[in-house]
């Protein structure tokens, strides 16, 4: 029998089952990059964005069209991270906003719904690039106008709008030069179409469960994204190209308003963030604003926003350093017991006197750990690459440090957003988060530290010098692509600088004096190397002495650091 009208309930099943498919699938979008490297974060960002809007929607007793709108729309709008993140939350809004007021829906409501999702999308970002999530979600809803008047059966009519976004998502090489060159589709459109499988799923009564922790879940024979494209591996960098970076710095933020904007107010924010970068996406509501842009001067546009109201979940992302990563907290409950366990010790130690200052850093690796205990810091928190931690943890390290003020470093790009989530939280004392986005930043951060300057002072001056160190890492690609013109292949050693892959060979050492050769200048002093778990010491030791007679003149320092994935990590100052 043919269905021919959706009620509420169905809907929330089929979102979250949508919801569910993006969630299992979501490691496989993260090695979908650009940058071979063996971490991603698309798949994540979009998974956080959905799975916060899936959580609203679970919670629903009484379900209507405007509560799962509300739900929706709301949640996903709060948890969106990444560009990726962003433009899902404007497609799930411009659709929430057509089937909020209705009792069911009919095949014309879920043609509306796909347009105005669309055309939502499209005004969140001032400058769409085709071969993106925007154009597999454009042609979604091209090919459901095309099928009105034709089809009455819901089920049949989303299963051929899922078919057409997956030829959409196939041609996408054909449209971004940066994933021609890699030989790749775009992995934003990735995501979409996953989420759309999972709904297409349950209309057909086959509900996407949720994978247990660590789990993959693949799509079914004959309904799964992977068989009708096998190399279907997508863009880094959220849809951004990494091949011609103008402006240098992702910046995203949240505006808490004063009171709602005027739609000249909203022009003008765009207008005023146009003239200082680019990618915009600013996408406003009753009571906040959330902004990404591409500047070479975050300041500025935290400033614009504080004329209307405050700022929170401030991010800024150096794109020419970094590289994809991803948000993904493996075995999460074993951590949590564990840190409870320290915290309780951790108490126990400490006396009912607050000291001035406390530090806390994250770091993954035994060595690095001892290292940033043996500069100053008064508390760990384990992780980093592919384990970052949740706000919780690090609220949870603030809370059992018995200081005043607090020296947070997150010592990755991808634990700065929560870190300040976690300072939001924090009540009793102040919490100032370092934006270090790697761990020489975090390192040279702590030891420039003066426990007798004010927190101000100290604070600029811990800027200043992170902006003062470069940072490499030597790792090992996961496949064959190009990027920038560079030929790689599976296995490839890759080194990865400010400029990102910036040294390719099959010697994990003579990659690293490669990337070093790079990074050097006159002004250049120290050359600190840490060594990770899969290095034995005898090599990096080897690399230390090979430095030492290629540069007389600096200071060498190897030091074991423990940290997985990446074989070398590398300072220069």
């Amino acid at each position: 029998m043919a269905l021919t009208k959706m009620d509420a309930e169905m809907l929330k099943k089929a979102f979250i089952s949508g919801a569910n498919n993006l969630s299992n699938n979501k490691e496989y979008i993260n090695e979908l990059n650009v940058f071979p490297v063996p971490d991603g974060d698309t798949g994540t960002n979009m998974t956080l964005t959905i799975m916060t809007a899936a959580t609203e929607v679970e919670g629903i007793d009484d379900v209507t069209f405007s509560r799962m709108a509300k739900a929706i729309s709301g949640g996903s709008l709060r948890g969106a991270r990444g560009n990726s993140g962003v433009i899902l939350s404007q497609l799930l809004r411009g659709f929430c906003k057509e089937i909020k007021d209705k009792d069911f829906l009919v095949i014309d409501d879920i043609a509306a719904g796909f347009s105005h999702a669309v055309e939502t999308a499209y005004k969140a970002v001032m400058k769409p690039k085709e071969g993106t999530i925007l154009t597999v979600a454009r042609g979604m809803a091209e090919k459901a106008d095309m099928l009105l008047g034709t089809e009455d059966d819901i089920v049949l009519f989303v299963e051929q709008i899922l078919e057409y976004g997956k030829e959409t998502l196939a041609k996408t090489p054909d449209m971004l030069p940066v994933l021609k060159e890699a030989g790749v589709v775009d992995s934003g459109g990735q995501g979409l179409v996953a989420l759309i499988e999972g709904i297409s799923l349950s209309l057909r009564g086959q509900d996407v469960k949720l994978a247990e922790e660590g789990g993959v879940v693949q799509p079914q024979r004959g309904a799964g994204i992977l068989e009708e494209i096998p190399s279907a591996i997508g863009s880094g960098k959220d849809d951004i190209s990494t091949a011609d970076i103008k402006y240098g710095y992702c910046t995203e933020f949240i505006i808490l308003l004063d009171k709602e904007l005027t739609d000249a107010q909203v022009e003008d924010i765009k207008d005023y963030l146009l003239s200082i970068g680019d990618s915009l996406v600013c996408v406003a509501d009753e009571e906040l604003v959330k902004i990404h842009v591409h500047t070479n001067h975050p300041g500025r546009a935290f400033e614009k926003g504080l004329e209307y109201g405050q700022l929170t979940r401030c991010k800024v992302d150096n794109m020419r350093e970094e590289h994809t990563e991803k948000t993904y907290i493996e075995n999460e409950k074993k951590k949590a017991a564990e840190q409870e366990e320290a915290f309780k010790q951790l108490k126990a130690e400490r006396n009912t006197v607050k000291e001035k200052y406390g530090i806390v850093a994250v770091a993954a690796g035994d060595g690095l750990k001892d290292i940033f205990t043996e500069i100053g810091a008064d508390y760990i928190i384990e992780g980093g690459q592919t384990m970052n931690p949740s706000t919780d943890d690090i609220l949870a390290a603030i809370d059992n440090v018995n200081a005043e003020n607090v020296f947070l470093f997150p010592n990755n790009s991808n634990i700065i957003l929560a870190s300040n989530q976690a300072a939001e939280l924090c009540k009793d004392k102040k919490v100032y988060v370092m934006p270090s986005r790697n761990i020489p930043q975090g390192i040279g951060g702590i030891i420039c530290f003066d426990k007798e300057a004010e927190p101000d002072d100290n604070r600029a001056n811990i800027e200043d010098t992170m902006a003062e160190i470069k940072s490499g890492e030597i790792t090992f690609a996961i496949r064959d692509t190009s990027v920038d013109g560079k030929e790689i292949h599976k296995n490839n050693i890759i080194g990865i600088n400010e400029k990102g892959i910036d040294a390719i060979g099959t010697d994990t050492e003579q990659v690293a004096k490669d990337l070093i050769k790079k990074m050097v200048n006159e002004d250049s002093a120290l050359i600190s190397i840490y060594f990770g778990e899969d290095i034995e010491e005898g090599k990096a030791q080897e690399l230390g002495e090979s430095l030492e007679e290629a540069y007389p003149d600096y200071d060498i320092d190897v030091k074991y650091g423990g940290q997985p994935i990446y074989y070398y990590i590398i300072s220069v100052e």
